[in-house]
């Protein structure tokens, strides 16, 4: 049936508070009956301006990659949204934040414009605002809001309003879904920077959805990106504004949060798993703290699945024999009640087909039964939108000439996760030793030692295989470098002690030295520098063995028996300008004297991979002689590389 596109008008209270957005009833809703209905509601995280497919994916790890079904893209998404929406006339479509920053080439290279532009057309209507939002500042997420081209400087930036080779409306149309969070205020007014929560009214009953962006924001993002703004703490601002709903006759809650957690790190992280209930994750937490008024939490940021409702699946591997049991659960709130809380993967590749119950007489949420399901292209009931296909065309022509350029070559791949469980990343190490090289030169900072951040290295890293521009086996592509590495920061080389460096290794771990509780994130170092660490020993006591091997000799920075024999000599260091800002928790590079800054890290990355260009013999991991042919993060006991609060998998 056809539907009109949502109206979104101010509520009276949203008016005077300039906190909440409201639609108008949507066709096909009607007076309020007494008979309960369903509402479904699709959600999806994450999405990272993704327009094309990333690639395959599995229901879950013990699937062969060999049977995992190419997923995601712009087109296949709209399609299997469409899908679900025709099996309930009574539906919505949500998100929880990051769906632009961090994006790919042909998304980035555009201001994230072809982002907006296919969620507006894959029906997205309410979305949380996640830290990468905050990417470029708050002005730059109001223009994308509200559109308009983008001008730096006073002059038009080229790279915005490319609408008519694309199809799409100039000047650039901005979102047509509403972005909101109601924990982020203007420090100048005090106001919500975004409105608190949207409203859509279904046969006559208002159903809320609050969004809420992580507090931890301002850690993870760099300062000019959050300037002249104030997070405050998610749940409170939840609960804070259950009675200003109530006052508006609203029973039904949604909360939109970009937080998140992982299932437990023995499970085969099931899609429709929650294995150990996210225990000790940041979205526990937050649900731990919520008032039972809220009905349903759907939850973004990790880019994990998870789905800890009615619909709950425990799936185990026996002696290789993979079994499943259903069960039924959710994250205890703070009445010790279990609310469903879903998390949709990332970059598109899976949807949370949520159908919940309203009692139209209490006008509360008496059910909710979640699957995830993936956006699977090779599913022959679904039909790509054309029209997205189109426009994800245009713009990767617009592209291409650059994306396709061969800069380099590896020599097998460099996978952007664990390879072990003391956390060495393939092709963090290669982005570690491009970014030294760029700054080892006198004059250009004189580094002897560069760090960089996991959660600055993106998916898939560096392939083997050829892409289908036809580049060739081993070839690594601007576009494919970009993908890998698409923030944007520069480089920054700062003076820090031996017993900074020490320092700064123990801030990896979650709780130590004010790291995240839940949050333990294994840096990547370049060539020449190794350490060891074990996570069954106290904080401040888990790294020894620190060593700086260059031109053949070996120093000493940090004995085996974790002492710093000489703690005031001084290094010079290479990090990103996010991790000497102190983002990602590492507040011990704020100590760095005689700050320098470099080139942007891509360009670092380009540069240096013209060294791996044939006829050049391609990058190998651990060709350096100042590797000595070991791994460079070493580990005394553990399993598995960890992520959140658990520092001893």
């Amino acid at each position: 049936m056809s539907q009109r596109t949502p109206l979104f008008a101010l509520t009276a209270v949203a008016l005077l508070a300039m906190t909440a957005c409201g639609t108008d009833e949507p066709l096909g809703t009607s007076a309020a009956s007494t008979t309960p209905f369903t509402v479904k509601v699709v959600g999806f995280n994450d999405y990272h301006g993704t327009l094309q497919s990333p690639g395959t994916f599995g229901t879950n790890t013990a699937v062969p990659t060999a049977s995992r079904p190419a997923v995601g893209g712009a087109d296949y998404l709209a399609g299997h949204v469409k899908k679900l929406k025709a099996q309930n006339p009574l539906n919505v479509v949500v998100g929880a934040g990051d769906f632009i920053g961090a994006s790919p080439l042909i998304s980035s290279l555009f201001n994230d414009e072809p982002a907006i532009e296919t969620l507006n057309r894959i029906g997205l209507e309410f979305n949380a605002v996640g830290n990468h939002e905050f990417d470029h500042g708050s002005a730059e997420l109001l223009r994308l809001q509200n559109g308009g081209c983008k001008v730096v400087a006073g002059a038009a930036d080229p790279n915005s309003c490319k609408g008519l080779a694309a199809g799409t409306p100039v000047p650039f149309e901005g979102a047509k879904f509403k972005w909101l969070s109601a924990n982020v205020l203007d420090t100048a007014t005090g106001k919500p920077l975004l409105p608190a929560y949207g409203i859509k009214t279904f046969n006559g009953v208002k159903m809320a959805f609050i969004g809420m962006t992580l507090q931890a924001t301002p850690t993870i993002v760099t300062p000019t990106g959050v300037a002249g703004l104030s997070f405050k703490d998610e749940a409170a601002t939840v609960n804070a504004l259950i009675p200003e709903l109530r006052a508006q006759g609203v029973e039904s809650i949604v909360v939109l949060v970009h937080q998140g957690g992982f299932q437990s790190s023995t499970s085969l992280s099931d899609i429709n798993g929650c294995d150990g209930d996210l225990a000790g994750s940041d979205i526990a937490t937050v649900v731990k703290q919520l008032d039972n008024a809220v009905d349903l939490v759907i939850s973004g940021h990790t880019h994990a699945a998870y789905n800890c409702s009615a619909g709950t699946v425990d799936v185990t591997s026996t002696a290789g024999v993979v079994s499943s049991r259903a069960r039924t659960t959710g994250l205890a709130n703070a009445t010790g009640r279990r609310v469903p809380v879903t998390s949709a993967s990332s970059f598109g590749r899976v949807l949370s087909d949520i159908d919940v119950t309203i009692d139209p007489t209490t006008r509360d949420i008496t059910a909710v039964q979640a699957t995830n399901r993936l956006v699977d292209r090779t599913d022959t009931t679904v039909t790509p939108d054309s029209a997205i296909q189109a426009i994800v065309k245009a713009y990767s022509d617009l592209i291409s000439p650059l994306a396709n350029k061969v800069i380099g070559a590896v020599k097998a791949e460099l996978p952007a996760t664990a390879a072990d469980a003391a956390c060495n990343m393939p092709a963090g190490e290669l982005i570690a030793d491009a970014q030294l090289a760029a700054t080892a030169p006198a004059g250009f900072g004189d580094a002897v030692i560069a760090f960089m951040n996991r959660g600055g290295v993106r998916n898939p890293g560096f392939t083997f295989a050829s892409s289908t521009a036809g580049e060739g086996d081993g070839n690594v592509t601007y576009g494919e470098a970009f993908t890998t590495q698409p923030f944007g920061n520069s480089l920054v080389t700062l003076t820090l002690t031996a017993q900074d460096l020490k320092n700064v290794l123990e801030q990896q771990f979650a709780g130590c030295r004010g790291q995240a509780a839940a949050a333990t994130r294994i840096m990547v170092p370049s060539s020449g520098f190794k350490y060891t660490w074990d996570g069954a020993k106290a904080c401040d006591a888990r790294i020894s063995s620190v060593t700086l091997t260059r031109n053949g000799a070996t120093e000493t920075i940090v004995d085996a028996a974790g002492a710093v024999p000489a703690p005031t000599k001084t290094y010079r260091v290479t990090v990103n300008n996010f991790m000497a800002t102190g983002g990602d928790g590492f507040t011990t590079f704020l100590n760095g004297k005689q700050a320098l800054g470099g080139a942007q890290d891509i360009d670092a990355l380009t540069a240096f991979m013209a060294g791996y260009k044939a006829p050049a013999a391609p990058y190998a991991r651990g060709a350096s002689a100042n590797d000595l042919g070991t791994a460079r993060v070493l580990r005394t006991g553990g399993t598995s590389c960890p992520t959140g609060a658990a520092v001893n998998p």
